[in-house]
């Protein structure tokens, strides 16, 4: 029997949050004949499983250099990790999305800076087009330090550190944020996630409202220029769209590591999931 490790949140983060995921994914691989365990994401490279599956290994931001050593252990050592340790660190730091750019993926507008001013914020705003920005550090989670930034504001609240800079797309709240689930490459499941009360936020701790969704083609098209760019499909991915003020769709992220899947809105999927989790493993 295959044993799995499923990596959850480092003790004392998140408390019970990530238990109803956990049991849904526990409950679909079991079905299929794995054994699968919960591990604190710190103790990854220690797993006495055959495989790990850092499907719920939130919190990672808030480590960053625990988790970048995690990532090496895991490599060093030879533990087959799904998805591989080389595309999780990469996708770590959100620089990738100037990587995709370059492989001609539309991408959302952004400028990245390492330590940013005042002044450099508000040239950054320039470049964006002069209006409302969001900015966020480079590696983060949850909407962690991000604000919402209009002109003549005061700067509180936003990250010191390595920092990347978007316009704010009023879009969030009214056509809301696109998430394409694919398994293996294949698309297998949208849903819609719209900002609710003034929010600029989509993730459901900020009272978002989220439902199935069913992709134009230009939301495909989008993905699978996604997927031309990497070298080797995921075993399971997130593509996040949202529509530009030229009423372009355009990627906001690319999430490999722990997205939430929503398969609460697409049953179906969960075979899919174990199918690509069985695929990775040959």
């Amino acid at each position: 029997m295959t044993r799995l490790a499923i990596l959850t949140p480092a003790a004392g983060v998140y408390g019970h949050a990530w238990q109803d995921n956990f049991a849904r994914y526990e409950a679909a691989l079991t079905r299929r004949g794995f054994q699968v365990e919960a591990m604190d994401w710190l103790q990854a490279a220690d797993s006495g499983a055959d495989a790990v599956l850092p499907l719920l290994a939130w919190g990672y931001h808030l480590r960053v250099p625990e988790w970048l050593a995690m990532l090496d252990a895991v490599e060093a050592r030879g533990l087959t990790m799904i998805n591989p340790a080389p595309l999780l660190r990469w996708n770590t730091r959100k620089t990738y999305l100037a990587e995709l750019e370059d492989a001609e993926v539309p991408v959302v507008p952004t400028v990245f800076l390492d330590h940013p001013t005042l002044p450099q914020i508000e040239a950054a705003r320039d470049l964006l087009g002069g209006g409302e920005i969001v900015v966020k550090p480079q590696i983060s989670g949850g909407s962690h330090e991000t604000v919402r930034f209009a002109p003549g504001a005061l700067y509180e609240g936003g990250p010191t550190g390595p920092t990347m800079i978007q316009p704010f797309l009023p879009s969030v709240a009214g056509e809301g944020e696109l998430s394409l689930l694919y398994f293996g490459g294949v698309f297998s499941h949208a849903v819609g996630k719209v900002a609710q009360g003034g929010d600029f936020r989509v993730q459901p701790q900020f009272g978002s409202k989220i439902g199935r969704a069913e992709p134009s083609q230009e939301a495909l098209e989008v993905g699978a220029a996604v997927f031309a760019a990497l070298d080797k499909a995921p075993a399971y991915a997130r593509v996040d769209l949202i529509r530009h003020l030229d009423g372009s769709l355009r990627l906001m992220e690319l999430e490999v590591l722990e997205p939430d899947l929503f398969l609460q809105y697409a049953p179906e999927a969960e075979d899919r999931l174990v199918e690509a989790v069985e695929s990775a493993l040959v």
